[in-house]
């Protein structure tokens, strides 16, 4: 049973949970109530299994979705009324308030319901919706609806594969194929017939990207090399013996081997393709595999022949990793169209022409229309296919443009794209697809943050704790598996692999919208040109443009239901007073304007809000009746002129986040025992008597605070701040930043070791004068180091170079370092991101890497400098070769065969840019240099690495040609050829002193 809001089946599973409480509590026993509450949940029961039936049809017939519809919309308004019964006996009431949940609650008002004479009212309330409930039932019986979901089910309309026309497509008719067709092909041909194990390609990306075309053009190219080539598709529900015999058909048998086909089992199926294929060389394509266990189940009757090779497609990332589990093996992510493919591909399918035959009059919405598309090739030709039969004017097109989420459902040119994007939305489990289809409330390329995504979602009631997981962690494992999907793009991937944000692709957010509208699940008001689902109650209210026209639209609705209210901005005087929103339960106001003025004093009415943003608003003082809030989670008042909050504010707790500026700490925050983040508090700028407080929250997870140098004036306040500190570390405390403006190194003598600390960050101009005594390889759940230092020894690096759990590591050096800093050839076993800066980014340092140390690590950022290579002797002006080690022998030598992936180098002196083949002779790697493809590095101090493998050797001083030398190749600085693994990108850093002491200044 569903125990969460979802899209079709809405508040049904809680609303059941909710009446199975109330048969149990001990106000249920009045009379009359208690067997009113137990027949409304048991009809309601039998119509939430009769759901489930309904909802699991691909395409339900029109009665069906009617009733399931009313069913939907009823269970929203009886929970509504639930709502406001418990918080009518729970009114002013507080010590009724708990945190055990609907059962406590109402074990503690059931003798107060005599005295309010509220049993009547409940009884006929109850009565009333029994009877819509009866009503429901009898239009399900009337209307036959089992009968009809029996038909549908055992329909068995031919359905076309609007992915069958990639087998088929012309290859001059195909754009932007060319360059992954040839990439993939390359691949499969190096060294194939020497390998001794079958290759795997997987083929990764977004429905409609072109992974079938793209295969089957691989195919196509390669298939004349082996001896049996197949393809065949898989499908969302795989018939294994019907793949098995698609395979067979594929290849080349004898009637024999084919006899009594049609009574094989699967065991049959697996031994005979076996027996076929083991000893030949074979090349078969899978096409759109959605699970794990189907590869697995199908890649079985494929023996490991050398020099076959097998290609999947899948939109599932972990479906494509799964698929590579040996080194020879490739995961490739297509990537969308270019923009210049994107419009050689649209006027090819509208004008005939593969140049840009689109009119002047229609370019910019031509530009409109495929930013829409977003390099989805099937978008483009869905789009143009529609455009096509459309009058070559402006104003048509526009219509398109504005329309293209309600065309999805009318028109056949689109119906293609809608069932490809349709595939992915229905694979996705009835709790999934409210989340995904929640993202319709922001706007189009809105960047979702992800932490704010997954409180609302819990606010919204969309997630429940699952096998010990508690709500936050059930939350992002949601995220990631529509990230895993492809149905959201992550966006700033952190140090910990995790998506600090998100993004919606056009195309999909059209898809999501129209199936929110579709299901009265979200209210979207776009000002003039986009105006959806205004039938109807409303429960969530999406405001993305507020314009004069939004109070006559809402002036007359009901929205007494709304449980969400999300406004981007714009002018608050038009929206309606706060009062009316009564079940609401997230409240967003980001950016918007003239809050001080609107209607925030009736925030007390909000009963069931959870979540309150009002980030980046105008807003500059918190009404007092937020005390009354009393179900609030979330409260995010960060980016606004809030520096003060009122002390009722502390009677919250359930409270777990509060988000501020500048915020003094108010009397009382002791006794938000459930407070875990607490960001944007002025330590300096709080009373002495509440900082003792911060010590007191014991579950408090993420703290973030700012001192001043009027802290270290006040040498008691700072005291308590260090006690506080020191008791948070014993308790729960996960990440601590400081933004420092202080001279005072409290810091160092912060203890016991915060064990739990996975991320300490400072920002401030003070540095410490030593490495903290706390950093120890005892933090085994250190992932994240910022840190300010006046000087880093060498056992200082050892230290942190034991740091067991260590990603990233940031460390900021006041002078440069005076001795050479060395990285240990065990150090930072983990360490993805190091970054050193030093004397305030223009200093230098000198570090040697033993060799195998930080063996992770995908992104170096440090400084080099050429008059401090010199001092230690590292220059080379004959050009003779490095005195490091870098990696030389046989398996550096096979690391290295690829060379550069890609290579970028820029400079605040020159925009040049070059790249060739190393020379046979001299340079780093001498030994390797016929196999590997090298670099000319013409700027001189490295910047940046980024490397896309797991294994890098990190050279760190580069040798430098004499001025001379320079002088004859036209004053171009080269540098000796560098070799570093899977290097992605590389930025160098020119300096004045550099370009004075090598007479630079002329253009290179």
């Amino acid at each position: 049973m569903d125990i969460v809001v979802s899209v079709s089946h809405g508040a049904l599973g809680p609303l059941l949970g909710k009446l199975n409480t109330l048969l149990v509590d001990e106000c249920a026993r009045l009379k009359g109530v208690h067997r009113e509450i137990r027949s409304l949940r048991s009809e309601l029961s039998n119509m939430h299994a009769a759901l489930h039936k309904y909802t699991s049809l691909e395409d339900p017939d029109i009665q069906v979705k009617t009733w399931t519809s009313e069913l939907r919309e009823l269970a929203y308004d009886i929970e509504d009324c639930i709502d406001k019964f418990m918080h009518q006996l729970g009114a002013n009431d507080d010590q009724h308030h708990t945190s055990n949940g609907v059962k406590d609650f109402f074990g503690k008002s059931a003798k107060r319901l005599k005295t309010l004479g509220s049993r009547h009212n409940i009884a006929a309330e109850i009565e009333e919706l029994k009877m819509r409930v009866i009503s429901v039932r009898d239009q399900k019986n009337n209307y036959k609806l089992d009968d009809i979901f029996c038909s549908s089910s055992s329909n068995t309309n031919a359905f076309v594969d609007p992915r069958l026309a990639a087998l088929f497509a012309e290859e001059n008719h195909l754009v932007g194929i060319d360059s992954p067709r040839d990439e993939l092909v390359n691949w499969l041909d190096a060294d194939s017939r020497l390998i001794k194990h079958r290759k795997v390609l997987s083929i990764v990306g977004f429905g409609g990207l072109g992974k079938t075309t793209l295969a089957n053009e691989v195919y196509r190219r390669v298939k004349i090399h082996f001896d049996c080539p197949a393809f065949t598709s898989v499908s969302q529900k795989p018939d294994m013996k019907k793949i098995f015999k698609d395979i067979i058909y594929h290849m080349p048998t004898k009637d024999a081997f084919l006899k009594d086909i049609d009574t094989w089992n699967e065991k049959k199926f697996i031994e005979k393709l076996r027996e076929l294929l083991v000893d030949k060389r074979y090349l078969v394509i899978i096409d759109d595999v959605w699970s794990i266990s189907a590869w697995k189940a199908i890649s079985v009757v494929f023996p490991e022949n050398g020099s076959s090779i097998i290609i999947v497609t899948t939109r599932i990332s972990d479906v494509g990793r799964s698929c590579c589990l040996n080194g020879i093996d490739r995961n490739f992510e297509m990537e969308p169209l270019s923009e210049i493919h994107s419009r050689r591909l649209f006027c090819q399918r509208i004008f005939s022409t593969d140049e840009d035959g689109c009119p002047d009059i229609l370019q910019e919405v031509s530009t409109d229309i495929l930013k829409k598309c977003g390099g989805i090739p099937l978008a483009i030709i869905s789009i143009s296919g529609l455009l096509s039969n459309r009058p070559i004017i402006k104003e048509e097109w526009e219509k398109v443009k504005e329309s293209i989420g309600f065309v999805l459902d009318k028109n056949q040119n689109l119906e293609g794209m809608k069932s490809i994007l349709s595939l992915s939305y229905n694979d996705l489990p009835n709790y999934f697809k409210a989340c995904l289809i929640y993202l319709c409330i922001f706007p189009e390329d809105y960047i979702i943050e992800t932490n704010m995504l997954l409180r609302r979602w819990i606010a919204e009631g969309f997630v429940s704790e699952d096998c010990g997981m508690n709500l936050e962690d059930v939350a992002e494992s949601y995220f990631c598996e529509l990230v895993n999907r492809s149905l959201v793009q992550p966006v700033d991937i952190r140090f910990d692999s995790k998506a600090r944000a998100c993004r919606v692709h056009d195309i999909m957010l059209e898809l999501i919208t129209s199936k929110a509208t579709e299901e009265n699940f979200i209210t979207l008001l776009r000002g003039q040109t986009r105006k959806t689902n205004l039938h109807g109650y409303v429960r969530r209210l999406s405001i993305q443009d507020t314009d004069n026209d939004l109070s006559s639209l809402l002036v007359n609705k009901d929205l007494s239901h709304v449980r969400s209210l999300t406004c981007f901005g714009g002018n608050m005087n038009l929206l309606p007073q706060l009062a009316r929103f009564e079940a609401i339960r997230v409240l967003e106001f980001e950016g918007s304007m003239n809050l001080e003025q609107y209607d925030l004093e009736n925030t007390d009415k909000l009963f069931q809000l959870k979540y309150l943003s009002l980030r980046g608003s105008d807003i500059s003082h918190i009404p007092r009746q937020i005390a009354k809030l009393q179900n609030l989670l979330t409260l995010d008042i960060s980016e606004t002129f809030v520096e003060e909050l009122p002390t009722e504010l502390c009677l919250l707790k359930k409270l777990l986040h509060l988000f501020g500026n500048s915020l003094k700490l108010p009397d009382g925050i002791g006794n938000m025992r459930n407070l875990q983040v607490l960001t944007g508090i002025n330590i300096s700028n709080s009373s002495a008597s509440t900082v003792p407080e911060l010590g007191e929250l014991t579950s408090l997870r993420d703290l973030k605070i700012s001192l001043s140098d009027k802290l270290s004036k006040c040498k008691t306040k700072e005291e308590m701040l260090l006690a506080s500190l020191c008791k948070l570390s014993s308790y729960k405390l996960q990440s601590l930043h400081i933004i420092y403006n202080s001279s005072d190194d409290l810091l160092e003598r912060w203890f016991p070791i915060p064990c739990f600390l996975r991320l300490f960050r400072m920002s401030t101009n003070h540095f410490l004068p030593q490495l903290p005594k706390w950093i120890k390889p005892s933090l085994t759940k250190m992932a994240y180091l910022n840190i300010n230092l006046r000087e880093i020894k060498e056992e200082d690096m050892e230290t942190l170079g034991d740091l067991p759990a260590l990603l990233c590591l940031e460390i900021w050096l006041e002078p440069n370092p005076k001795k050479q800093l060395t990285v240990q050839s065990t150090g930072f076993p983990c360490l993805k991101e190091f970054l050193l800066v030093c004397g305030d980014h223009d200093g230098g340092a000198y570090l040697t890497f033993g060799k195998g140390a930080m063996p992770k690590l995908e992104k170096l950022e440090i400084p080099f400098h050429v008059l401090m290579a010199k001092s230690h002797g590292k220059g080379s002006p004959k050009g003779g070769r490095a005195t490091e080690d870098y990696g030389h022998g046989p398996s550096a030598s096979r690391r290295l065969q690829y060379g550069f992936n890609k290579v970028l180098a820029s400079s605040t002196a020159s925009n040049a840019l070059r790249g060739k083949e190393a020379p046979k002779g001299g340079g780093l790697l001498n030994n390797v240099a016929k196999t590997t493809r090298g670099l000319y590095v013409l700027i001189p101090s490295l910047r940046w690495l980024q490397s896309r493998e797991k294994q890098v050797q990190i050279p760190t001083i580069l040798d430098l040609p004499s001025s001379e030398q320079m002088q004859k190749r036209s004053k171009r600085i080269i540098a000796k050829r560098v070799i570093i693994t899977g290097v992605q990108r590389m930025t160098m850093l020119l300096t004045p002193d550099i370009v004075a002491s090598h007479d630079l200044s002329g253009n290179p």
